[in-house]
């Protein structure tokens, strides 16, 4: 989606909202920033800087890191990785990054500058952060129930992740799971006959009401099978 052309900020403008927290800010200074890889600010055809909101929000935390923690910049990027992926960053030198906790819906708390952004994991950070280990997420990929995307996991993969270590300590292994991906992968097909005819008619607005009908049938879909297994656990006693 474009942006509107008033959306973006001139860096004298960006200098003039940092300068009533930050009086000894400069030009010069963000300069430094971007050249350090700390913001990244998009440019006009003819060559100068045009800021977000979300560039504003990245370079505060940058300036407050340096003032109030006396970070580094090479920490402080540290932690603007982890915030880019979804991540809470480190909290002491050289550990690893966690996810940010849940907020009371459910969704995830992202930084204001990093508000659109999809948690990217690497391998590591997946075991830490779930409880399983390398066997069992060997076994999981295995069986086509966590797959990377690229070199990165998401915040689907963790969820799988801790799902399958609480099941198991019920003895409950990933090998028994493969009912699960089987039962999911046909959701998902049934879904895909529903929403292709919109997709195929390429207009933004079909593609807007392609997305609401998936988000639609996917949680009628979730409430459907929790239906089913509570009356088939209740059959049961």
């Amino acid at each position: 989606m474009s942006v509107p052309a008033r959306a973006y900020l001139s860096i004298g403008e960006v200098l003039g909202k940092l300068r009533n927290d930050f009086p000894d800010i400069t030009i010069s200074k963000i300069r430094f920033l971007e050249s350090e890889g700390l913001i990244e600010p998009q440019r006009t055809p003819s060559g100068y800087r045009k800021f977000t909101n979300a560039d504003l929000e990245r370079l505060r935390y940058v300036l407050l890191a340096q003032r109030d923690q006396y970070l580094p910049l090479r920490v402080i990027k540290e932690n603007l990785d982890a915030l880019d992926r979804g991540l809470e960053p480190a909290k002491v030198s050289g550990g690893v990054p966690v996810p940010r906790l849940a907020t009371i819906d459910g969704e995830l708390a992202p930084a204001n500058f990093a508000e659109n952004t999809d948690m990217r994991l690497s391998r590591e950070e997946l075991l830490k952060a779930s409880g399983v280990s390398e066997e069992q997420l060997v076994e999981l990929e295995s069986y086509g129930l966590i797959a990377p995307r690229g070199r990165h996991y998401d915040s689907d993969s963790l969820a799988i992740a801790r799902a399958v270590t609480e099941m198991a300590g019920f003895g409950i292994e990933p090998r028994h799971l493969r009912s699960f991906k089987s039962a999911a992968d046909r959701e998902i097909g049934l879904i895909e006959q529903v929403i292709t005819p919109l997709v195929r008619q390429k207009s933004s607005e079909a593609k807007a009401r392609a997305e609401e009908v998936q988000r639609e049938i996917a949680a009628l879909s979730v409430r459907l099978h929790a239906a089913l297994v509570r009356g088939g656990l209740h059959r049961l006693r």
